[in-house]
């Protein structure tokens, strides 16, 4: 570990123990001692429970295929910090990232409450693409969307809502009419914004902020699935790079809000939007993968709709097989809807902590699956993930998948890395 990495790894940790507290005046009154860089940065902001890292690729890959300096900050990351924040698809580098969080820290006033650690990283974000002079930059909500430390932008290019689904319920509110309002609260006035398919009380809702707002509102259905394993969104064919059926919604949802580009002058050829979906990148969502000389299926599903969107993959590419399941997954988390969603008679299941988090205990997790599936093949844990993935080597037989949290995901490939 290099000295930059150790000393962002230690600075970001003085921030942990702030949690999560949502909300814009600590992340406005930081920009403003930094000198608002979030102004000399034109955005695409994206919300939505499942999908926005997928919509974030699609679009940052298109637009650096336009020829466009593209930057992109997503969360969470699966190896390092610095997968967060990315120009060209190219990741910034340990010394940038130190240099722009002494920058913010710098600007910390200590007569004030302390941001918190996603706000920090935030403003760092925002300081690095306005110094880098990033033409345009997609951005990800990190949790919600009204009081998100992200929505500090009052003109965006345009903005996404890209799925919805009950997550984070404590924060956001109980249902999903609750919710909705959360992710809506992106909208600005007159801006426009692309919409996937939302449940009725969702939709409701966001259309009712669009027209307070005067928002021009896209209503997005999924791409069509041709049977050359294309897809076809308006007229436009291109490859289905990223697995599973719910890509048709996000990558749909990518081109509406690239349409909107290209109506305000943006030069996107179709030929670019072609380009960039085919060569796009999003690495431990549905990805095929290897653990010596076994062939694995890794994939974060850390909710229960992403659980949904992971189970029906499975059903479809491998009908009637039984499942090796290699899960760990936050306390955070709804394990008992995910293990509903996920678990079938005849699986097996492979349960490990997620380390360096607040994870679930393994013990803890096993007895809500006897509980949701008592005719589990075999139901074990282990203390860390090395043994779980020997285990499933083990096992044989079965289709092997490691989910539940996109930092296992992550502590996976640092794993691959070191073999």
């Amino acid at each position: 570990m290099s000295a930059d990495q150790q000393t962002v790894t230690a600075l970001l940790e003085q921030y942990e123990r702030f949690g999560v507290e949502l909300g814009l005046s600590r992340i406005e009154s930081l920009l403003a001692r930094l000198g608002n860089p979030e102004r000399r940065v034109p955005i695409v902001h994206v919300a939505g429970t499942n999908g926005k890292g997928s919509v974030c690729a699609y679009v940052a890959a298109v637009l650096t295929a336009a020829g466009y300096r593209t930057g992109r900050y997503t969360s969470p990351h699966l190896v390092s910090w610095r997968d967060r924040i990315v120009i060209n698809n190219q990741p910034i580098s340990w010394p940038d990232l130190h240099h722009q969080l002494q920058q913010v820290e710098a600007a910390i006033d200590p007569a004030e409450p302390s941001p918190t650690q996603f706000e920090v990283f935030t403003a760092a974000m925002w300081r690095y693409f306005a110094e880098q002079a990033v033409d345009i930059a997609v951005i990800e909500v990190g949790l919600g969307g009204r009081l998100d430390a992200t929505n500090v932008c009052p003109r965006p290019l345009v903005g996404t809502i890209v799925s919805l689904s009950r997550e984070h319920w404590q924060r956001l509110g109980p249902t999903l009419a609750d919710i909705a309002r959360e992710k809506a609260g992106i909208l600005k006035p007159g801006r426009p914004v692309a919409v996937g398919p939302l449940p009725d009380a969702a939709r409701t809702v966001v259309a009712e902020r669009a027209q307070t707002l005067d928002c021009p509102v896209d209503w997005v259905e999924p791409a069509i699935a041709l049977p050359d394993g294309q897809l076809q969104f308006r007229q436009i064919q291109y490859p289905q790079v990223l697995l599973g059926p719910h890509q048709r919604t996000n990558s749909a949802v990518a081109i509406a809000a690239l349409q909107s580009l290209q109506s305000q002058g943006w030069q996107i050829s179709t030929d670019d939007i072609q380009t960039g979906l085919a060569q796009v990148q999003w690495p431990g969502r549905l990805q095929w993968s290897h653990w010596l000389g076994q062939q694995l299926l890794v994939d974060g599903a850390h909710n229960p709709a992403a659980a949904q969107a992971l189970r029906r993959y499975v059903d479809e590419s491998h009908p009637g097989q039984t499942v090796t399941w290699l899960m760990g997954m936050l306390a955070t988390k709804d394990a008992l809807e995910i293990f509903e969603d996920l678990l079938r008679p005849g699986d097996s299941l492979y349960l490990v902590p997620v380390a360096g988090h607040l994870t679930a205990q393994p013990e803890g997790l096993s007895a809500i699956a006897a509980q949701v599936c008592p005719t589990l093949e075999i139901c074990k844990t282990y203390p860390d993930l090395a043994q779980g993935l020997a285990a499933v080597n083990r096992s044989g037989g079965s289709l092997p998948v490691l989910c539940g949290s996109l930092y296992l995901v992550g502590q996976f490939m640092e794993l691959q890395r070191e073999t």
